[in-house]
């Protein structure tokens, strides 16, 4: 029996891309550099501020500017953190059956807790999770299966009683390392070269709903 659904957050819980490729073409503008194309941004989104600096300027991390773009990058990105994140279409419904079926919810991402509780008061979401694990809240990060095991532990949970939902394959790496139950996210931020059937989640989904009818099946 599950008895708690867990998100990521970027590409799985929260479309969060329109407000992420709003800041790094911010930047590239005050770099004196035209905007990217939203399509373009769209897919990386769920790697981080990191992976944007890369499509964004075309430069790694041995760059010298590379961690002063990231940092100015997150900057703007925290300023504009709300201005057109959502849920993603059908969300609200699948936490609204959650809580009204005894079961809790929570959120592990990589994300900062200095942008990701900001951005939960914002859409008021904070209150209503069982927990939230970000990617500074321990020394691991997924895919290490450590903030999934944590999780578990805030909402008082055994690991086979969870489930996680996730657009990448680090998302499913750590869920199914942890032991728990994983569903991959095909409306979320998924990139041309990834092959979501290589990843071993229990299933595939399409919309937020699906998640709700992968629950009954287990019952």
């Amino acid at each position: 029996m599950i008895r708690t659904i867990l998100f990521d957050l970027d590409g799985t819980l929260l479309d969060t891309a329109p407000d992420l490729a709003y800041a790094l073409n911010q930047l590239r503008i005050e770099q004196s550099l035209a905007a990217l194309p939203y399509e373009k941004i769209r897919p990386v989104v769920s790697h981080g501020g990191r992976a944007l600096i890369e499509l964004g300027f075309n430069i790694s991390e041995a760059d010298e500017q590379f961690e002063s773009l990231r940092q100015r990058l997150l900057d703007i990105y925290k300023d504009n953190i709300a201005i057109n994140t959502t849920l993603f279409p059908g969300m609200q419904d699948v936490l609204e059956h959650i809580e009204s079926h005894q079961m809790l919810w929570g959120v592990v991402t990589n994300k900062p807790s200095w942008l990701t509780e900001p951005l939960l008061k914002a859409l008021n979401l904070m209150a209503r999770s069982a927990c939230v694990v970000s990617g500074d809240t321990l020394s691991k990060r997924k895919p290490h299966p450590e903030p999934m095991l944590y999780a578990c532990q805030l909402s008082n949970s055994k690991v086979a009683e969870c489930l996680y939902v996730g657009d990448a394959q680090r998302d499913i790496e750590a869920g199914k390392q942890a032991g728990m139950h994983t569903l991959a996210a095909l409306y979320g931020y998924i990139g041309e070269d990834d092959d979501v059937r290589q990843w071993g989640a229990d299933a595939i989904i399409d919309k937020p709903e699906d998640i709700i009818s992968w629950l009954y099946q287990q019952h």
